[in-house]
């Protein structure tokens, strides 16, 4: 691959990579090497949390734009997760991970 075929590295394409990563745990995304799909909610979560300290620690510093879409993707991925989290209870069965 060359530097031509890379996205152009930014605040929001960093947030949208770990967005995906996040939803690549949850089970709601394939897994790029090799397609498949799994589900890890402790890994989920982990991303979660760490777009939860990007918020933290960038409130002030974000242009409108940014605010708004980290905002959507965590409030997104925090739903996802809690829908996946009762659902493993649901079923009784030790949430993947």
């Amino acid at each position: 691959m060359n530097d031509e075929t890379l996205p152009q590295i930014d605040f929001a394409t960093f947030i949208l990579s770990l967005s995906h990563s996040a939803l690549m745990h949850l089970g709601e995304a394939p897994d790029p090497l090799t397609n498949q799909v799994h589900a890890d909610l402790s890994l989920a979560k982990q991303n979660i949390d760490i777009l939860g300290l990007l918020e933290d620690k960038t409130k002030g510093n974000l242009s409108g734009d940014e605010e708004r879409l980290l905002a959507q993707v965590l409030f997104d991925l925090r739903m996802r997760y809690v829908e996946r989290a009762n659902a493993a209870d649901r079923t009784g069965e030790p949430p993947p991970g």
